[in-house]
């Protein structure tokens, strides 16, 4: 028998659009009998959207846009998607989803991260509120704090350093044999694409 294609899924914990991409991506990997492979893609969001200080009206515009599409798609999963009171690192959060995987918890966590940051009800900066979560997920997070600076900090750059040499720039972005699909808009042509390789 051979064996499902991979698929591999580029999130951001404080990206709307990847929280609100979740289901459908589980929905359609069990379409096909895929296990998706999550990985963080930690974005730096004043290099596209700009500081909160600087941000010229243009900006301001597409960032208020951003959250009242994505609140409009919430409201019909019944979803909260609060915007966000600053610009947010979410690589202490994402180093976090590293540790939940290596212990097969990536689910519980990654499910209670972005419900609770969503509800503005996690700080996900914060390595002791990001250690609570994994307790709560079923994960040691004895000496979190120092593995995130050590070892989950470098696993987490390596990551990241990839994803732009594949080619990623945002999230949610999904790669299959080697094609970037960016964006749960693309995941009609994303589903045409598998069934066309399983197919042949």
């Amino acid at each position: 028998m051979t064996a499902a294609p991979e698929l591999t899924v580029y999130i951001d914990v404080k990206s709307p659009y990847a929280y609100l991409a979740m289901e459908p991506t589980r929905v359609l990997a069990a379409e096909f009998g895929i296990a998706p492979v999550w990985k963080p893609y930690t974005l730096e969001i004043p290099d596209f959207l700009g500081a909160v200080k600087t941000r010229n009206a243009h900006q301001w515009r597409r960032v208020r846009y951003a959250y009242m599409d994505a609140r409009r798609i919430a409201n019909t999963r019944r979803l909260t998607v609060l915007g966000p009171q600053k610009i947010f690192d979410s690589s202490i959060v994402h180093i976090g989803m590293l540790r939940a995987q290596d212990h097969g918890r990536f689910e519980p966590y990654i499910d209670r991260v972005f419900l609770r940051f969503w509800k503005r009800e996690l700080e996900i900066g914060d390595p002791a509120a990001v250690a609570a979560v994994l307790e709560e997920a079923g994960v040691t997070a004895d000496g979190f704090a120092e593995w995130a600076q050590g070892e989950g900090r470098r696993r987490h750059d390596a990551l990241c350093r990839e994803a732009e040499e594949l080619g990623v720039f945002g999230v949610p972005t999904f790669i299959f044999r080697d094609e970037l699909f960016w964006g749960s808009e693309r995941l009609d042509m994303l589903r045409d694409r598998i069934g066309e390789t399983l197919a042949a």
